[in-house]
């Protein structure tokens, strides 16, 4: 069966990667096409539109862009047609996919959903374009087919995906890994400052001044797959920080605590045991809009699921060196929040922890498509 997937960032692109494997080991004679990244391409999708040209992010900034988003839209049902697919798999990135979704139920389309918008965030109403545009939605956090349910909209949920990734990797050995990049024997501390543009320009500098403070300590940066070197460095005064792409997990793994930007990083770090303070800091008007509509205690994965706040959110004006600075303290091996952190871990990871997650996506995908 032909399948036309879309993938629109950084997360989608890995989520996507690992479901494409699933899809081809259930459905021998599966092929693809669609919008991804390097992950995508390699497990042999012909990726028609990389994630390096889509990463709009905020209000303004998708405002500032429309003229290419609309662009983007037409080339989208264009490629689409072209290649005629069984069905058409919507990797997150709502606000292109559920557009999308809509004109591929006209066109009878079979329309997969994997990953839930945020509904539950904000502008709830979305729910029944879910229910009227997608045939299947798979949703990855354990409360959301509970809030599905309250609008009659029936949805699968089969465990957090990332749970099948982190559990299955193996990591280098702490000298293999060192010897690699040139550390040395200092803890290393893992900056995470997003997969956009736009996140990097606000919060790196401050993170990058707040390593200057923690002499004793490597810091690195898991450099994003659609964001060039020279973007980066344009930002570091501290030169001793590295910067290391396409090791994500390997970095967080051999860590002992981490700046992490709000989004599925928070919750890889998480899974990977890792003490972390949750940063986040925008356009002013972006912002301010997001805070108006929003329907959320906490903005980050992990605090979400647990309903608490397990770790420190420093959001907009509160993500300052002198708050970056205290909290990190308090989240280091001999700081005061160290063992609380990995104790509500344990309690998250028992969550989201089920069997084969992809795999069984992988079944109900095929399943669907064969009998529409």
């Amino acid at each position: 069966m032909k399948y036309f997937i879309i993938a629109g960032e950084a997360s989608g692109d890995l989520h996507g990667s690992h479901l494409v494997e699933k899809i081809k080991s259930v459905d021998e004679s599966a092929e693809f096409e669609g919008w991804g990244g390097d992950l995508l391409i390699k497990q042999g999708v012909k990726v028609k539109k990389h994630i390096r040209e889509l990463a709009f992010m905020g209000f303004v900034e998708v405002i500032q862009n429309l003229s290419t988003i609309r662009k983007n839209f037409k080339l989208c049902k264009q490629q689409i047609s072209d290649y005629n697919p069984d069905a058409v798999i919507f990797v997150d990135y709502p606000g292109f996919n559920l557009r999308m979704a809509k004109w591929v139920k006209q066109k009878a389309y079979k329309s997969i959903y994997f990953i839930s918008p945020n509904v539950w965030a904000w502008k709830s109403s979305r729910v029944y374009k879910v229910r009227d545009y997608t045939d299947k939605m798979f949703v990855i956090l354990p409360f959301e087919k509970e809030f599905y349910a309250k609008y009659g909209v029936d949805v699968d949920y089969f465990g957090h995906p990332l749970v099948d990734i982190v559990k299955n990797y193996a990591k280098k050995s702490d000298k293999d890994f060192r010897n690699e990049h040139n550390l040395d024997s200092r803890p290393i501390i893992t900056l995470m400052a997003g997969s956009r543009k736009q996140e990097i320009k606000h919060m790196l500098p401050i993170m990058a001044e707040v390593s200057k403070k923690f002499p004793d300590y490597n810091f690195i940066i898991t450099g994003a797959p659609a964001i060039d070197r020279n973007f980066y460095e344009q930002f570091l005064t501290n030169n001793e920080i590295k910067l290391i792409f396409g090791q994500t997990y390997e970095i967080l793994s051999h860590s002992v605590a981490g700046l992490i930007t709000s989004g599925t990083a928070t919750l890889e770090a998480a899974l990977f045991g890792l003490p972390q303070v949750v940063c986040y800091k925008g356009g002013k008007v972006s912002v301010a809009i997001a805070r108006m509509v929003a329907n959320v205690k906490y903005i980050s994965l992990v605090n979400l699921i647990l309903d608490k706040p397990a770790v420190c959110e420093l959001i907009q004006n509160d993500l300052n060196p002198e708050n970056l600075y205290a909290e990190l303290k308090k989240i280091l091996p001999e700081g005061e929040k160290f063992s609380i952190i990995k104790d509500n871990y344990l309690y998250l990871y028992n969550k989201l922890d089920q069997e084969n997650i992809y795999l069984k996506i992988a079944e109900s995908i095929k399943y669907n498509v064969l009998n529409d």
